[in-house]
């Protein structure tokens, strides 16, 4: 093999600088030259090169004795070229058709790695963070001991983390779009009670997550702000059932800088029940 090589270069050197060392291998060289070529480009960190080589190889390597490494070769030289999605789908390839394979085990870490990484901020679609956190799920159900199991663990917290904050920014979208019109009508209600459905799924959802206070204030101020702007049909009974979250949010949280928030809101509650 070493010798293929060699000849190799040899016809690079007399092709008098018309094509570059990789372009050679590419055009002309054998199967396991442009194998062995892959692997040199990979330790070399030349992974757009060691993709492309590869992309042709793991079909042609298929049910050798080298598909395996090919594959897994193939996945990581595209996480290591910063290109995430393809890197999950090689990945997940190499899980499905070598459930038992050498390299399972880390490709299987590594579906979920992938999908972190390209997991957007809180503001956008997070469907690539609960991809994450399914695939590290699954990679710690099947390797409960295995030595990436902290590491998948501390990502799983971190993702949930990101989806929490997600919730909180749309809670606070729609309670902040309450509050653009003007007078009772459909939309502003529905922007409040929006929120509160929203708030009330994350509590529900991460009911010991760090941002309980933030979702329980919003909770409580779009109630009143409910009651506020009610038809006198509705308006005793919400008002009641923002008093009641008022008094919810003072017990559980005694020591908020919002109390006084609290207390404002269950004084003009008690005037509108008790006239």
């Amino acid at each position: 093999m070493k010798k293929g090589i060699i000849i190799l270069s040899c016809v690079i050197f007399l092709m008098n600088g018309c094509a570059s060392e990789f372009n050679a291998v590419y055009k002309y060289g054998d199967t396991d030259v442009k194998y062995e070529f892959a692997k040199e480009c990979f330790a070399r960190g030349k992974y757009q090169q060691a993709v492309t080589l590869l992309e042709e190889l793991v079909t042609i390597k298929k049910g050798s004795d080298e598909a395996q490494e090919c594959l897994y070769m193939l996945a990581m030289a595209q996480y290591c070229n910063y290109d995430y999605e393809a890197a999950s789908e090689t990945f997940k390839k190499y899980c499905s058709s070598y459930p038992r394979g050498v390299y399972a085990e880390p490709a299987a870490f590594y579906v979920g790695q992938s999908l972190y990484q390209s997991a957007p901020e809180p503001r956008l679609d997070q469907s690539p963070t609960n991809g994450a956190i399914t695939a590290y799920q699954q990679f710690i159900d099947l390797y409960p001991d295995s030595k990436l199991k902290p590491q998948a663990q501390d990502k799983l917290y971190e993702l949930h983390d990101k989806l929490i904050q997600k919730e909180l920014l749309s809670a606070e979208l729609y309670y902040n779009l309450g509050g653009y019109f003007g007078n009772i009508n459909s939309n502003e209600e529905s922007n409040y009670t929006a929120c509160i459905v929203t708030a009330q799924n994350a509590l529900k959802n991460y009911p010991y997550c760090t941002e309980r206070e933030q979702f329980m204030l919003l909770i409580m101020k779009s109630k009143f702000q409910l009651a506020e702007n009610s038809s006198e049909e509705k308006r005793l009974d919400r008002y009641r059932d923002a008093e009641d979250e008022c008094y919810g949010f003072i017990n559980e949280f005694p020591e908020s800088k919002n109390v006084e928030t609290a207390e404002k809101y269950i004084v003009k509650c008690k005037k509108v029940i008790k006239d």
